[in-house]
């Protein structure tokens, strides 16, 4: 899954390397097996023949389209923090891909529902300095450490030493 060592610039290296949260596979885990189910039953209820060519024929459409192209769409895209931009890669067959430098980052955040907060994923909020606004990354496994690595890198925490701290506290 990591990405190739060519695409790096001299002295970047990659701090976080992930793709979305297994939990976009629920879904089309349902849907292959009610469609096996439904193919199953229809084609005992109907017997052999044509009808149950035509059976299978839409089971597999069906299974092509709902199962395995969102699967493939999670197998080939991934998300990709160095230690000087972001960079999200998807596509099965035609790549598209998006760098954002860390230095044009103003904001990181993020979002969890309830359902996320089980799963320990959530939405990453980029927002950076271009006319686009923001950048929602869906479904980032572990979505509050890679906010913290993300505002580590960009300076924004842990910039001040604990003496630094103790000296404003006055201990």
């Amino acid at each position: 899954m990591a990405i190739s060592q060519k695409l790096l610039t001299e002295g970047e290296s990659v701090v976080v390397d992930t793709r979305t949260h297994p939990k976009a596979l629920i879904l089309p885990g349902l849907v292959l097996v009610i469609t096996l189910a439904v193919a199953i039953f229809l084609d005992r209820m109907i017997g052999n023949g044509f009808a149950s060519l035509v059976v299978w024929i839409l089971a597999l459409i069906v299974i092509v389209w709902w199962v395995l192209r969102p699967f493939l769409d999670w197998l080939t895209s991934t998300y990709t923090i160095t230690t000087r931009r972001l960079i999200t890669r998807e596509g099965i067959l035609s790549r598209k891909g998006h760098d954002i430098p860390l230095m044009r980052i103003s904001d990181v955040a993020y979002d969890m529902g309830i359902v996320d907060r089980m799963l320990g994923c959530g939405t990453l909020v980029i927002s950076d300095a271009s006319t686009h606004g923001s950048v929602r990354l869906h479904d980032i496994p572990h979505v509050e450490q890679v906010q913290r690595q993300i505002t580590e890198l960009l300076g924004g925490a842990g910039s001040a030493s604990v003496a630094d701290r103790q000296d404003d506290d006055g201990t």
